[in-house]
């Protein structure tokens, strides 16, 4: 199955897309049980280790599914050194997954520069919470394109999701 028709456009590279920071950064979004796909990712000293795979896998079932979402969207949970956890939009439930729906709000900063950076673009959306009144419970990362096609657009954006309460 094709992707929806939409803003997403991953011709350039045939993987992935270029991220439209003005769509993202510095918005405010309400899900209400939004379908995501949930796996585990490996990792060793927060360097993941079976990334694609696990995307492999997941992209594999959506397809079956016929879930695909007009936007794709990976976020991911960052819980140790050693584990993340990683959500894949759907656009309904998919048979052989895990699902997991989030509900909520969230708010959004657009960064650029290395995955080392984490800590740093958490406290700079900490903060602009703060600023909109919210406190953040919980962050999620789209990390928005592959390390070859970062590469090759000359930029790694981010997206932190900051769940707030």
């Amino acid at each position: 199955m094709q992707l929806a028709e939409t803003q997403y456009d991953n011709s350039e590279t045939g993987c992935c897309a270029r991220l439209d920071v003005d769509h993202w950064d510095r918005r405010e979004i309400e899900w209400e049980r939004k379908p995501f796909v949930r796996d585990q990712v490996r990792k060793l000293f927060h360097i993941p280790v079976n990334y694609g795979s696990v995307i492999g896998r997941v992209n594999d079932l959506i397809e079956s599914a016929e879930a695909y979402t007009e936007e794709p969207l990976w976020l991911t949970d960052e819980v140790s050194s050693w584990v993340s956890i990683l959500y894949t939009a759907s656009n309904g439930d998919v048979p052989g997954a895990t699902m997991e729906y989030l509900s909520g709000t969230f708010l959004t900063r657009v960064f650029e520069g290395p995955y080392r950076k984490v800590r740093e673009w958490a406290d700079e959306t900490s903060a602009y919470a703060r600023e909109r009144g919210a406190n953040v419970t919980r962050f999620l990362f789209y990390y928005a394109t592959c390390p070859r096609c970062a590469k090759k657009f000359g930029e790694n954006l981010v997206v932190v999701f900051a769940q707030v309460a």
